[in-house]
């Protein structure tokens, strides 16, 4: 895929399934665990409802993509920004693991994957754990583990395609007393 978002109605390029097959995407994803994600997301109202069905999501489906990231946008959406972080340090450390990339984010270079690759969804996904991570610690008050994220973000990414230098411009301005 070249990266680019598609509209409704246009082809997907050939090799498309194989990119929609990856976890990332649900692939991969017992049936279980995606009937459970599903009802949490339609019980999303239900905060216990919704967190139970995760759980169960869960049972059927540790550790896979989906699930966590089901996990990650429940406590995101609820303010429950502690438990995103949790959740964000888990898919991050997971994306390190299946790139075969050092389990410390300060340690991985560039050259360690195709970071600049829009085809590598692995890779793109590791860096949008690693600029989640980044704005939860800031908005959780440890603006210096932000700016240390965000950095490596910008060495990993020198052309910004997920956008770090927003962050860090934020980061500026709150220095500043702007915000």
């Amino acid at each position: 895929m070249t990266g680019a978002l598609r509209t409704a109605g246009e082809a997907f390029p050939a090799g498309a399934d194989s990119v929609l097959s990856h976890p990332l995407f649900g692939g991969g994803l017992p049936p279980l665990a995606e009937h459970h994600l599903r009802e949490a997301g339609l019980n999303y109202h239900l905060s216990e409802a919704a967190e139970d069905h995760l759980r169960q999501a869960n049972r059927h489906a540790p550790d896979h993509f989906a699930v966590l990231i089901g996990f990650y946008r429940f406590y995101f959406y609820k303010g429950r920004l502690d438990e995103a972080l949790d959740i964000g340090r888990i898919c991050l450390a997971k994306a390190a693991r299946e790139k075969n990339i050092a389990a410390d984010w300060r340690d991985v270079r560039p050259e360690d994957a195709g970071f600049a690759d829009l085809d590598d969804v692995l890779a793109r996904f590791y860096m949008f754990c690693l600029k989640g991570y980044a704005y939860l610690n800031m908005r959780l008050g440890d603006l210096g583990e932000g700016r240390v994220a965000v950095a490596k973000l910008l060495e990993l990414d020198p052309t910004d395609r997920v956008n770090a230098k927003l962050l860090s411009d934020v980061l500026e301005r709150a220095e500043r007393g702007d915000e």
